[in-house]
């Protein structure tokens, strides 16, 4: 039986492309193509949401000669300019994520924003205001929206792309204050019903690189800032 080749993913998060910033990702994103076969970005792609941002990052990804595989982030969100943005970045040849499957080579990719809500004990239960019932009416909408994506799933090898986190394991490190915020065991949840090889999220700039959901699937947090085997801003990954 032919033994089935590894996908090498290079991970990251957080890039918070600035429009007044003169810095640049293109010659990460020209390394990242000499050592990985896919980019994944696990959202806040810009810092305000501004189409002109996205414009930023992608002439930055004209660089990178692999295929790019994303989602939102909260920041991608700030300026009510979702639409403008993802335009920017698909025009750019970013496949960006929202509830659906892509395949590479044999490895589905699959991701949503996910939100906040906590975890364990702890998670946040719809009760009370229609404010706290909202919020976790969202959490809950985007762990459907992933399962309903995972759903879909045919390989036998799959990579859940977020940027809130799913598990408390990767945000240590952050104020306990702001567990909550960064993320919600709803997705967890979901994830541990279907067989998923690997788990990459942001968010949580101070979190912990590596964790695992409750039933055992692996879970990295890719932030840009977060320390990580490579030393590099990027996780490199297998599957």
């Amino acid at each position: 039986m032919t033994e089935t080749r590894k996908l090498k993913i290079a991970a990251v998060a957080d890039l918070h492309v600035k429009e007044d910033d003169d810095s640049s990702y293109k010659e990460m994103f020209a390394e990242i193509s000499g050592l990985a076969d896919v980019l994944v970005i696990a959202g806040d792609l810009t810092d305000l949401g501004k189409p002109k941002e996205a414009e930023r990052l992608a002439a930055d990804l004209q660089s990178c000669t692999i295929p790019v595989i994303a989602v939102l982030g909260n920041h991608d969100h700030e300026s009510g300019m979702v639409d403008e943005v993802s335009s920017v970045l698909i025009d750019a040849g970013v496949k960006l994520l929202n509830g659906q499957p892509a395949e590479v080579d044999g490895v589905a990719f699959v991701g949503v924003k996910g939100f906040a809500g906590g975890f364990g004990r702890h998670m946040l239960g719809s009760f009370g205001e229609a404010a706290i019932k909202a919020m976790v009416a969202e959490s809950v909408d985007e762990s459907m929206r992933l399962e309903n994506a995972m759903r879909r799933v045919r390989s036998q090898r799959a990579m859940v792309v977020l940027h809130y986190a799913p598990v408390i394991d990767t945000v240590e490190g952050e104020p306990r204050e702001i567990y909550p915020f960064l993320g919600s065991s709803r997705l967890a949840e979901t994830i541990d019903r279907f067989p998923v090889k690997a788990v990459v999220h942001g968010h949580a700039h101070r979190g912990t690189y590596q964790g695992k959901t409750p039933g055992g699937a692996p879970v990295y947090n890719v932030a840009a800032h977060v320390v990580k085997p490579t030393g590099k801003p990027y996780a490199l990954l297998e599957l």
